[in-house]
């Protein structure tokens, strides 16, 4: 059991307050209470939409209608009243999107949801004072900004861009024809994915609701002489991808509750420790304690992918081993988190489909600047605690060194496999350190607790990124090609490019 909790704290939420009793016994604040209720009852309502609802029991009309308003009911039950946040965006938004002219669809769209996004932060921030004074909705609006962004993106890619102005993602990710009420509706509020996420594409979901998800991704992952057969087998079961994710929750559960609940991160600011611990002792504990932080990451996400998956929704096509994958949707590969050689590969393998988003509306569209201005929206889009700015300022300087490093160093390591071997310890272990260094702020918030934090680390992450920006960046970019003799390409790789083969 949690610690037990005052009355106020207990109460202190504007969603459904039936779950209270559940709430002071367990200790937990009735907002957490309420979220899992409303996941479980989520995942619950997925098999049952899954098997009963399917499309070949129902039209898509119907499958619309009841997804939206299942996740209606789940944000009004968590958020009260708070939940006219969500849908006033994304009513507004859709005026938006029919009543503009298409060419600027998409600006209006992203000035106005993630303005309204903003506007939600900053009032956190500096009204409630690093708080809020009851259930925080942001997670759930800065879904419903992402889709609805995103949405905006590929209706003007599809309605006012030539087939070769766009890439092939773009193409296939194009929307032809503005969406009708209800299935925009259905697209943003949908109760697989309404609280936590994941973020997936408009294409996605609609081939779910009308039932071509499936049978589309086995047509485009398989040879033209297997297509033929696809109609006629039947839908491969995520029961075994949904039980397997399940287990990963349990397992973050149990470890949250017994690890990093005696792991704060507030510790490693705390006056007494950073006065009289010896530096390693502090490095050591900042890498075990962001370490456990990240496992209510990895619940949440995984649950959502879950819930998305009992329904039907992530499928992505048959591996190299056929077995059917269910990995369209997931938003992090643990092993490739836990194992990431670069900071890079960190990134790839971390909030996936937060770095899908911020490809598609912004690495692929700006012409120049990409990693700068794609690192500024990732911030702002998370919010204006200072510590979000002080981590991704940080993040831009870890990257431009580690890509320095690798490309100055890594070709000596390549000669045997030992060498290869210990360039790959050493390298994971700087990576987690960099990890932590850089992540830290994100969880401290303040400027205050980061400039406590960055003194006790004497800096030492800042101090190595800018000498081996500085000594080993140009030595590299003088080594490029000009512009004018380099190969013209269409295409572009993507600092938050996802590692894991997806079908769309």
């Amino acid at each position: 059991m949690g610690e037990r909790m005052d009355n106020h704290s207990a109460i202190q939420t504007t969603g459904s307050q039936w779950l209270l009793p559940v709430s002071e016994y367990w200790g937990f604040p009735l907002a957490l209470v309420n979220f899992l209720a409303c996941q479980l009852f989520a995942l619950s309502s997925a098999f049952w939409f899954r098997l009963y609802l399917s499309r070949q029991h129902s039209s898509p009309l119907a499958r619309h209608a009841v997804a939206t308003l299942l996740g209606v009911t789940l944000i009004i039950f968590c958020f009260g009243w708070y939940s006219t946040h969500l849908l006033a965006v994304v009513l507004a938004n859709y005026l938006i999107l029919i009543q503009t002219d298409i060419s600027n669809v998409h600006r209006y769209s992203m000035v106005v949801a993630m303005g309204y996004l903003i506007v939600c932060h900053v009032s956190r921030v500096f009204i409630f004072k690093y708080g809020i004074l009851s259930t925080d909705f942001s997670g759930p609006l800065m879904v419903v900004t992402q889709k609805i962004t995103s949405l905006a993106f590929q209706l003007h890619d599809g309605m006012c861009k030539k087939a070769e102005e766009l890439t092939s993602e773009q193409k296939l990710l194009a929307i032809t024809a503005r969406p009708s009420l209800i299935e925009y509706l259905s697209y943003n509020l949908n109760f697989l994915s309404v609280l936590v996420g994941p973020f997936n594409n408009y294409k996605d979901y609609i081939d779910f609701i009308e039932g071509t998800h499936i049978s589309g991704s086995l047509r485009r992952s398989a040879s033209t002489s297997d297509k033929n057969g696809f109609h006629k087998s039947p839908d491969p079961s995520p029961l075994n991808a949904v039980c397997q994710k399940l287990l990963v929750c349990c397992g973050c559960m149990i470890f949250f509750l017994i690890v990093t609940q005696s792991l704060p991160i507030e510790y490693n600011v705390n006056p007494h420790f950073v006065s009289h611990a010896p530096f390693i002792t502090r490095l050591i504990y900042a890498l075990f304690s962001i370490q456990a932080a990240r496992i209510k990451f990895y619940f949440a996400w995984t649950l959502g992918d879950a819930i998305s998956n009992a329904a039907g929704f992530g499928f992505s096509g048959m591996d190299e081993n056929g077995k059917a994958s269910w990995s369209l949707l997931s938003n992090l590969n643990v092993v490739g988190v836990e194992t990431a050689t670069s900071f890079k590969a960190f990134i790839d393998n971390w909030n996936i489909q937060t770095g899908n988003w911020l490809k598609t509306v912004c690495y692929d569209r700006v012409p120049r600047h990409r990693l700068v201005l794609t690192f500024i929206l990732s911030a702002l889009w998370h919010g204006v605690y200072p510590g979000y700015y002080f981590t991704f300022l940080t993040g831009i300087l870890m990257t431009l060194a580690a890509r320095a490093v690798r490309k100055s160093f890594r070709p000596y390591f390549l000669g045997s496999s030992r060498l290869k071997l210990g360039y790959d310890i050493l390298t994971w272990a700087s990576t987690q350190m960099a990890i932590c260094y850089t992540v830290m702020p994100f969880l401290l918030l303040a400027t205050e607790s980061t400039m406590v934090y960055y003194r006790s680390m004497y800096f030492h992450m800042h101090i190595f990124g800018i000498l081996a920006t500085i000594v080993l960046y140009p030595k590299l970019t003088s080594k490029v090609p000009s512009a004018a003799t380099r190969a013209p390409s269409t295409q572009c790789l993507s600092v938050h490019r996802n590692n894991n083969d997806k079908t769309h």
